[in-house]
Parts: structure tokens; C-alpha cells; sequence
């Protein structure tokens, strides 16, 4: 197993749909992977194309428990005196991604354009990001390295 961090670069969105008939969407997206959520600043000034350009991070074991290994990306819609409205979501799958930087030590699905859908998944504009995952820690080398130390070293 081992624990790295995976990060997400947020940055843009294009032709976001309103959420509401009048006015401009404040959008902002919340990302979650496996019960943690990270949420980017609002572009009160992008309306339906925002720009974000952040860097979202999480601890990330693989493989750890549960095989649920996706980021669900919610694009959500600011609003000052009533609860935030959903825009859509899009669904990024980093299985594949983690394995890669488990065996190279890091791993990158470089900006790609994914589109977001609302609940009956028709089409609500597209979220430009990339994901990287750099392993820090191998418990198995971990392990070996607390064993050799038992082994090898005098106690004190």
C-alpha cells in the first residue's frame, strides 16, 4: 500500500448553463473523493466561463478501503441570500491513475475537458482540469526499513 497526495488543477469552466432565468451564475466547484470534499473559490466575475486556476488536494492510500476510486466534480452556482444551485457534475475516474504513480512514484492525466450533466445527464458546458498523484510513503518499504533498523542497529 502506499499513501500519496492526489491534486487536483482546477482550471476553468466554458459555457456553464444558468442555473436561474435572470441574472449571472457565481460558479464554484466542490470536488469529493472518498468522503472528503474540497471546494475552489467563486468567480463572481466568470459568469457561464469561469477561470478558477487552483490547485485542490487530498491524502490518498491505494489501495486503501473501498474501491470507489473516482472524483465527483459538482459545479455549483454562488447565491447570497438563498441556498447554492447545481449547475451538473462530471465524473473522473483515477483508478488507473493511482496504480501508475503506486509503481512510478508519480503519476498525471494532464488538463483535459470533461463534460458536466445535470440530473437527467443532458449536457451543461464542459470543466477543463488535471489530476496528478505522487506517491510519499510505500508501507512496504516502510516495514522493511523498521525491520532492518530492529535488525541492524543496537538499542539503546
Amino acid at each position: 500500500m502506499a499513501v500519496g497526495i492526489l491534486e487536483v488543477d482546477l482550471i476553468s469552466g466554458k459555457g456553464l448553463k444558468r442555473s436561474e432565468f435572470f441574472g449571472k451564475i457565481d460558479p464554484y466547484v466542490e470536488i469529493h473523493y472518498k468522503g472528503q470534499t474540497r471546494k475552489s473559490s467563486v468567480d463572481k466575475d466568470g459568469g457561464r466561463n469561469p477561470t478558477w486556476n487552483e490547485k485542490l488536494k487530498w491524502r490518498a492510500e491505494f489501495p486503501g478501503s473501498g474501491g470507489d476510486y473516482k472524483l465527483i466534480v459538482k459545479v455549483m452556482d454562488h447565491d447570497t441570500f438563498s441556498a447554492d444551485d447545481p449547475i451538473g457534475e462530471a465524473t473522473i475516474y483515477v483508478k488507473e491513475l493511482l496504480e501508475m504513480g503506486v509503481e512510478k512514484g508519480t503519476a498525471e492525466l494532464r488538463p483535459t475537458k470533461y463534460n458536466v450533466v445535470d440530473t437527467d445527464l443532458s449536457f451543461v458546458g464542459e470543466i477543463l482540469l488535471g489530476v496528478s498523484y505522487s506517491v510519499m510513503v510505500h508501507y512496504y518499504s516502510l516495514f522493511f526499513l523498521i525491520y532492518f533498523f530492529k535488525l541492524y542497529l543496537p538499542s539503546y
